[in-house]
């Protein structure tokens, strides 16, 4: 039991790092695409652009509801890295250590 607990973690986790870099790579093509650095006409990039914002969006949206831009800049990524750093970091080995406890682990 403690092995799937430890791998459902693992899992979480591994899942939580895609959505940072998704977010990471979507805010880099934006600003490569708003510095006119590349072109969403090609088919490629537009490809890629809508997939993470297809992947992003729905994590992003709630917070760009509530959070305003800065000067125009969108902030809610860096609130968005920043929550899923510390759940990551924090939240899930300590949810996990909780769960393999209860079960009889260590």
């Amino acid at each position: 039991m403690i092995a799937l607990i430890t791998f459902v973690f693992f899992i979480i986790g591994a899942l939580l790092s895609l959505l940072w870099w998704a977010i990471i790579i979507s805010a880099v093509l934006s600003w490569l695409v708003a510095f006119d650095i590349i072109n969403l006409r090609n088919r490629a990039v537009y490809q890629i652009s809508t997939f993470l914002d297809r992947v992003t969006g729905p994590v992003l949206r709630p917070f760009q509801r509530i959070i305003p831009p800065l000067g125009g800049v969108d902030i809610s990524p860096i609130v968005v890295l920043l929550i899923i750093t510390g759940v990551r970091a924090i939240l899930l080995p300590a949810l996990r250590d909780t769960l393999i406890r209860l079960v009889g682990g260590y």
